[in-house]
């Protein structure tokens, strides 16, 4: 029987104007935007509707920004009615809320301690992050593994965004040295990408202790559906693992290739992202070309 899978964007699909649509001709919409504002202290809805592109991309605001559109996106169809969900990243907390793990007050507050936490950790050590393309991921991994035992730099595999396209986080030494070896290996391109830090990586582990400190503290329900969770790449439905694989996320590597091959051979043939962009969209198309792929913003 075939499943519906909702999914939902990270980080990197913030742009300026977006939920004003949806915060102009929906009242649900509206009153969870207004919402966010108070939580947070600040009227991020006045950031994403008329703000530009740098103050999207100041860490307190990208990261809620990006939740929030996602969720008031979710909330403002109609009869959803999830079989799994999956986030990328950032979008994992999105999709906890659409399975109702978390709460959308919680999730949000959860959202805006690990963006501040992360932008901490990154302040701590220059590091940053590099798009490799048409190299096999088990090439990637080997010229990390080697780069990481010969200079003593970080430098891992951090997102599995589809075959062909792997993002490496550590260093900046150890991401460039990676880079030559990768381009040298065949990679297509090895581009360093425009990011604060590291992230998905072991250099996250400062911001991990104040996230888990969050999440162990917050109520996370039984899900009405299961997650397909970024480190493990399988359905997931027990609230005590799930909050777990959540910590273990800031560190960890984003498996989106393994993750929507595992929903797929669970009976995954339609894919709906909600939120900012198409992004996702486009990666499961590539991982799994007989998906039917839509979105909602």
């Amino acid at each position: 029987m075939s499943k519906h899978a909702y999914i939902f964007p990270g980080q990197g699909s913030q742009f300026s104007g977006m939920g004003k649509a949806l915060y102009e001709s929906n009242a649900q919409a509206k009153d969870l935007f207004e919402q966010a504002n108070d939580i947070l202290g600040f009227r991020i809805s006045d950031v994403m509707f008329t703000g530009t592109d740098a103050e999207l991309k100041q860490t307190n605001v990208t990261q809620p920004a990006v939740f929030l559109h996602s969720v008031v996106a979710y909330r403002t169809l109609e009869n959803a009615v999830p079989d799994m969900v999956a986030g990328h990243s950032l979008g994992e907390f999105s999709a906890l809320v659409a399975n109702g793990v978390l709460s959308f007050e919680d999730a949000l507050r959860l959202v805006s301690i690990r963006a501040t936490a992360m932008q901490k950790a990154c302040e701590l050590t220059p590091s940053t992050m590099a798009a490799v393309l048409a190299l096999e991921d088990a090439k990637v991994e080997e010229i990390c593994a080697l780069v990481q035992n010969e200079t003593k730099e970080v430098v891992v595999a951090a997102n599995y965004n589809c075959p062909g396209q792997l993002v490496i986080s550590g260093s900046i030494r150890g991401i460039d040295v990676a880079c030559e070896r990768l381009k040298a290996a065949g990679a297509k391109r090895a581009l360093v990408l425009p990011v604060g830090g590291a992230f998905h990586s072991p250099l996250m582990a400062p911001a991990r202790e104040e996230l888990a400190a969050a999440i162990e503290a917050t109520t996370f329900n039984t899900p009405t559906c299961p997650v397909y969770q970024n480190v493990v790449a399988s359905a997931v439905s027990d609230a005590a693992t799930i909050k777990q694989n959540l910590i273990s996320q800031l560190t960890g590597a984003v498996r989106w290739t393994q993750s929507v091959q595992a929903m797929v051979a669970d009976g995954a043939t339609h894919f709906t992202e909600s939120g900012p962009g198409k992004v996702l969209q486009g990666l499961v198309a590539k991982i799994e070309k007989s998906a039917i792929t839509d979105g909602v913003s």
